[in-house]
């Protein structure tokens, strides 16, 4: 995606690497005329290529390219520039009701009598499977295949769906299930650091790899340089139809790294360490810029767990520069020697290039972490920036439990589970899962894991017979690397066994327990726990059975698995006794640094990567035999119960209606802080009760069938009504009770959100919703900004939103307002009973105060002021449109 034309700075050149050319825009020309931008952070060189790459653009102007010059003076900027990512990245359960949106668009587009070939992907797109596949079978050789059949059974009707659109739609590829994850596919053989295509004028022009993904953790490519972060799935089907990123020039936060990691300690430990950090320093909306001498003792796969944790510390991205590890890792995985030979030669004529010698960039801010500082952790029980070291997670667990889930029982309290011969109790570990991106491409912690099973093996210990075990690596690679190194046949014994590739546990897949221990928890109200080797552990999200969830390393994770419990000091108390009597205890099972090392040396080649990245699109024979129907337009079925045609383009004209003022408005919730989008849009299982189990109930679809809130995003009847249903949510205006239900002021009945929204649009009520800090935290998920469209939520007040959930409102036409500081729902006394008038909207400007006008139940009136958090002119512009896709159909329809 390149642009030719006047060039008024004049900064293309010509690059020669190993007899071929490449035309490429150069930042050292560039600064002849701007002024020095030699140290401008690695990251912010990215976006001013992207620029100058595209200076000929109406949207680009030559002020645009001189603020970066300015930036090196000021270390921040006010500017608004439009950024333009080189491809687009997507997994399932967020890529579906993506092409559903294009689907839809299609049929608007033919409505408004234009071309609905119109509606097409201008860069290139790629969509990974890999959020849909449970856990239902483990433990066995079987369990993978088992687990693929279900997948396969359960979304038929969303793959036939997908494989039209990979027919349908140019620009579009489908990596089928079974294959990986998402980020690991694109780090392994997708990404290509510097990017080449050819330009209108017939030359090859090289420039740096940049994207965004409809999944929060698409930061994970930023270990490999390669700019890129997520964005609600309704920004990136703007970008895939030509419109470009609006964003500030960003902050960027620099964070120093120094010394080496010490024996023992992994990058997970790592990574929980910068996460905790940088939460508690504040980085929301801001680039974060790894740099420092300790770069060089860190594996590429260990920069990418950094870079992948990103949306977890707040961060827009998580960037690693390119220097020989990046080539080093390009070289492992397959990639091509004119590639490599290409990223080398267009780093160092860009700047762009780190090692020894480099200096420093200048940065917003920064701060440092000394690596050998670093301590064995894990984090939770409900947030992934609550540390604890792992000799204090006894400690911490019985704190959380006293405080927050204690109702009365004894603490050491355990229960018979019935028919077996064992119980369970308080903080026992019923889900051990090795799962996720974070982890699961990175050797070192996955081979470390391999040998903690064969220690522990080799000492007679097993897992703990009320653990659900689960491996379910990121790529087919691990699955090699482990089976040449018999590695298998170790996880194997401690019921590790491959389960599948995907996201399952830390997506919310970790199927059901076995019944019998299920039954033990609810009906005793037990505080069960899970430790996974993922990224998020948010309340409800991996398991409706478990209130206390443990982000970990693999290793620990299965060392958890044998312990069987939080409880008790895993470091000086035994894991486990051998059969001969024997204590043993995690020292005893732990790989030395060296021995993981020689391991992966040995078993770890770039044959696996060339091999398994050769089919990668071709899919097994289950997805071979998809049958498709449909042309341009897709054939909707009134009967599908996971496609539907959405309703955001019914009666859509080429003229937007105006913003109208929002007058009476109701609170449909008030919640406190931290509400994350898993809780406004879960993605896992659907209760029977609530009314999207109603919904499909009445639709003959049985209780076994109802798969999981995400895998049903191509359906709004289902994701409307599961819109702030996570079973864990706490509204304001209901205490005391946790779930997803509200106060009907009118009536007085408390009953679900969605109910209470249908019942509010019926009798023409306009509604508000009222929150704390970080608002929206956590996945890219749109539909935690549609569901609240939908609902008849016109704006939320919030003190502070999360970057992408912030921008998703706005490009579903909902207001996003902040409180100023000072000011919120407590200081106001707001309860539920008000209503609210926001008056001025047809006339708003970026980030303006906006007066709000309440009216309490007993008359009394009051104002408060607050920001309008509709940051750019862009999305001002989408906001007045309804929306950003109505924005962009209007705009290629004309």
């Amino acid at each position: 995606m390149t642009a030719v034309g006047h060039d008024q700075l004049k900064t293309r050149r010509t690059l020669e690497v190993d007899g071929k050319s490449y035309a490429y825009y150069s930042l050292p020309a560039a600064q002849e005329i701007i002024g020095d931008v030699s140290r401008l952070p690695y990251s912010m060189k990215v976006l001013l290529e992207n620029l100058l790459r595209f200076e000929d653009d109406s949207t680009v102007t030559v002020n645009d390219i001189k603020a970066f010059a300015q930036w090196v003076k000021d270390r921040a900027s006010e500017r608004e520039i439009q950024y333009r990512p080189a491809r687009v990245l997507m997994q399932d359960f967020t890529g579906v009701p993506c092409v559903v949106d294009l689907a839809a668009m299609r049929d608007a587009m033919t409505k408004l009598g234009g071309d609905p070939q119109k509606i097409n992907p201008l860069v290139p797109v790629d969509l990974v499977i890999d959020h849909s596949v449970m856990v239902d079978e483990f433990g066995t050789p079987q369990a993978f295949e088992d687990n693929m059949d279900l997948e396969y059974s359960r979304n038929i009707e969303r793959y036939e769906f997908l494989k039209w659109g990979q027919t349908a739609l140019r620009n579009f590829r489908v990596v089928p299930p079974g294959t990986g994850i998402c980020h690991q596919v694109n780090l392994e053989y997708l990404a290509q650091t510097i990017w080449t295509s050819e330009d209108e004028s017939g030359a090859n022009v090289a420039y740096p790899d940049t994207l965004v993904g409809t999944d929060s953790h698409t930061t994970m490519v930023n270990g490999l340089g390669v700019l890129g972060w997520g964005v609600g799935g309704i920004e990136a089907e703007a970008a895939m139809l030509g419109q470009p990123v609006s964003m500030l020039i960003p902050e960027v936060v620099g964070f120093k790294l120094t010394g080496t990691l010490p024996e023992g300690i992994t990058a997970t430990d790592l990574v929980l360490t910068v996460t905790q950090m940088l939460r508690s320093k504040g980085v929301v909306g801001r680039f974060v810029e790894f740099y420092g001498a300790g770069l060089d003792s860190l594996t590429l796969a260990d920069r990418a767990t950094i870079a992948n944790m990103a949306p977890e510390y707040g961060a827009t991205c998580g960037f690693f520069p390119v220097d020989q590890a990046t080539l080093n890792y390009m070289r492992l995985t397959g990639r091509t020697d004119d590639r490599i030979a290409l990223v080398e030669a267009y780093a160092k004529a860009q700047g762009m290039w780190r090692d020894v010698t480099s200096e420093d960039p200048v940065f917003t801010d920064t701060l440092s972490l000394d690596l050998g500082s670093v301590q064995p952790s894990l984090a939770g029980p409900k947030r992934p920036q609550d540390r604890v070291l792992l000799g204090q997670v006894d400690e911490t667990f019985e704190t959380e439990l006293a405080s927050s889930y204690k109702k009365g029982d004894e603490a050491d309290k355990r229960v018979d589970v019935a028919g077996e011969d064992f119980d369970v109790g308080h903080g026992d570990v019923v889900i051990a899962a090795i799962t996720s991106c974070t982890n699961t491409s990175n050797p070192n912690v996955l081979i470390a894991a391999g040998l903690v099973a064969r220690k522990a093996r080799a000492f007679g210990l097993e897992r703990k017979p009320w653990v659900k075990s689960s491996l379910a690596p990121g790529s087919k690679v691990v699955t090699d690397y482990f089976d040449r190194s018999k590695l298998s046949e170790d996880l194997d014994a401690m019921g590790f066994n491959l389960v599948g590739y995907g996201c399952t546990t830390c997506i919310g897949n970790s199927g059901p327990l076995a019944e019998p221990i299920s039954a033990a928890i609810n009906e005793n109200d037990l505080v069960a726990a899970s430790v996974l080797s993922g990224n998020r552990n948010f309340e409800g999200r991996v398991s409706p059975d478990v209130r206390a969830n443990y982000l970990a390393s693999p290793p620990l994770v299965v060392a958890y698995a044998i312990k069987g419990s939080v409880r008790g000091d895993i470091i000086t108390k035994p894991i486990g006794t051998s059969p001969d009597g024997r204590d043993v205890f995690l020292k005893d099972i732990w790989p030395t640094n060296q021995e993981v090392q020689d391991m992966v040396n040995t078993y770890v080649t770039s044959d696996m990567f060339k091999e398994r990245y050769s089919n990668v699109f071709e899919g097994d024979q289950r997805w071979q035999d998809i049958k498709i129907s449909g042309g341009a337009t897709y054939n909707w079925s009134a009967s599908s119960t996971y496609v539907q045609n959405p309703p955001y383009f019914e009666g859509l004209s080429m003229t937007p209606s105006a913003v109208s003022d929002i007058r009476n408005a109701r609170p449909l919730a008030i919640f406190g802080d931290s509400i994350t989008t898993d809780h406004i849009s879960p993605a896992g299982s659907i209760k029977l009760d609530s009314p999207g189990g109603r919904y499909l109930t009445e639709r003959q679809v049985t209780r076994a069938e109802f798969n999981s809130y995400g895998a049903r995003r191509g359906n709004h009847e289902v994701m409307m009504r599961g819109t702030f249903a996570n079973i864990r949510i706490k509204n304001e205006m209901t205490p005391g009770i946790e779930g997803g239900v509200t106060k009907h002021v009118g009536s007085g009945e408390v009953m679900a959100i969605y109910d209470a929204a249908m019942r509010y649009k019926d009798e023409g009520t306009a509604l508000v919703v009222v929150a704390g800090k970080e608002y929206g935290t956590g996945s890219s998920r749109d539909w935690a900004a549609k569901g609240t469209n939908l609902l008849g939520v016109r704006a939320v007040i919030a003190e502070s939103f999360e970057r992408i959930h912030r921008s998703n409102l706005v490009g579903m036409g909902v207001l996003p307002l902040q409180f100023p500081e000072g000011c919120d729902r407590k200081t106001l006394g707001l309860d539920g009973s008000e209503t609210f008038d926001i008056e001025g909207l047809a006339s708003l400007r970026p980030r303006q105060m906006l007066t709000v006008r309440y009216t309490r139940a007993n008359g009394e009136t009051g104002t408060f002021e607050t920001r309008c958090r509709i940051d750019t002119e862009n999305e001002l512009e989408y906001f007045y449109s309804g929306g950003i896709l109505q924005y962009v159909l209007r705009k290629l329809a004309s």
